[in-house]
């Protein structure tokens, strides 16, 4: 699968923009704040109906304008698809797949497989549970439409009971009705936690190989899956939880509080396997954030039997020479698109290049 074409209208500083993509390494380049990473947010948007960076729709719309347009042309087995979103700044996002309008968003999951690394990833591993959730839910929503369902399902009723939890604070003669919303917490948060499990266990076998060599054969890396509650205690939890979440308005037992742990065994901690979110130094935290990605890659070539497309964002600027290089030659046959402020680091690892775009203020050149 490859991004053949991108048009943006309106998008960030972007008042108009076509670019044809190349099905190889296609680089973005010039200085800071120009408009590199908005490209590859148009891209991830078309792909996720969502900000990487989070911006709500009215935030990316271009200073002044009212709504912004992004156009993207993928390619799968010589067959073109044409994804049209349409942003407004006081109503919800339009989406079109090849002119015809789709009625939810979850419908273009997966239509297109992205993997965004930035400099933000590299901290997944020290930074909260929350960010370690989202990169599961990010990849699975891509992979697996019944996942999305339920986890989607699975937000709409804690909403709801923590709605009814502020609504009790005040009328506890309402807590009866707490039932219901615990069999239908049970309901999809199960299937959440039994598909983050598998998820977790197909990482494990890709990663290990992965990080063994990325940290010259001197750590091996194991990801624990910490679900909040385990499935056989479910309802007894949430049922335990009653008094607790009425006070605090919120709903505090379920997949939603979910973690992974990273544990390293090395050659430096006398055989001992150490959580490395709390007792890893930064260069350890590092290399597993990016042994992360790499698993990713290939799990989703494991999966879908297809390549995903890579975007990575000024990713190289973080890293070491040796993780730049293992980085570069792991990619492979995949459609890469990547922002940097300079060529050099590409020429000092003779990376081949397919196209290289000159990013200046909100314009982009190809560049010869």
């Amino acid at each position: 699968m490859i991004i053949k074409s991108l048009e943006l209208s309106d998008y960030r500083n972007y008042e108009s923009l076509h670019m044809n993509l190349d099905k190889g390494t296609n680089i973005l380049f010039g200085d800071n704040a120009q408009g590199k990473t908005n490209i590859l947010e148009s891209i991830y948007m078309s792909a996720t109906t969502k900000s990487h960076k989070l911006s709500k729709d009215k935030e990316i719309i271009r200073f002044g304008k009212q709504e912004a347009h992004i156009r993207t042309i993928i390619e799968k087995d010589d067959i073109e698809t044409r994804i049209d979103m349409h942003l407004r700044s006081s109503k919800s996002k339009g989406i079109a797949i090849d002119g015809v309008k789709i009625k939810k968003a979850a419908e273009l999951m997966g239509l297109t497989k992205i993997i965004l690394f930035s400099p933000e990833d590299l901290s997944i591993i020290k930074n909260g549970p929350s960010e370690r959730r989202r990169f599961i839910d990010i990849e699975l929503c891509q992979l697996d439409n019944f996942y999305l369902y339920n986890l989607n399902n699975y937000n709409k009723i804690v909403n709801q009971r923590n709605n009814l939890l502020k609504t009790l604070f005040i009328n506890p003669e309402l807590k009866d009705t707490l039932s219901i919303w615990d069999k239908q917490l049970i309901s999809y948060g199960s299937k959440i936690i039994e598909r983050r499990k598998q998820f977790v266990d197909q990482l494990n076998e890709i990663i290990d190989s992965i990080h063994k060599n990325l940290s010259g054969d001197k750590e091996r890396l194991r990801l624990i899956y910490e679900p909040d509650i385990d499935l056989e205690d479910y309802e007894k939890k949430l049922t335990e939880s009653h008094d607790k979440d009425i006070r605090l308005k919120m709903t505090t037992v379920g997949p939603h509080r979910d973690d992974i742990s990273f544990n390293v065994l090395s050659d430096d901690n006398n055989g001992i396997e150490i959580d490395i979110r709390k007792y890893g130094s930064q260069g350890q935290q590092r290399t597993a954030a990016l042994s992360l990605k790499l698993s990713e890659i290939e799990l989703v070539k494991k999966i879908t039997k297809d390549t995903p497309i890579l975007l990575l964002d000024d990713v190289l600027s973080e890293l070491d020479s040796n993780r730049q290089n293992f980085l570069l030659n792991s990619i492979g046959n995949i459609q890469t698109i990547i922002t940097c402020t300079g060529l050099d680091e590409f020429v000092n690892n003779r990376f081949e290049i397919n196209k290289v775009f000159k990013v200046t203020n909100g314009t982009v050149e190809e560049a010869s």
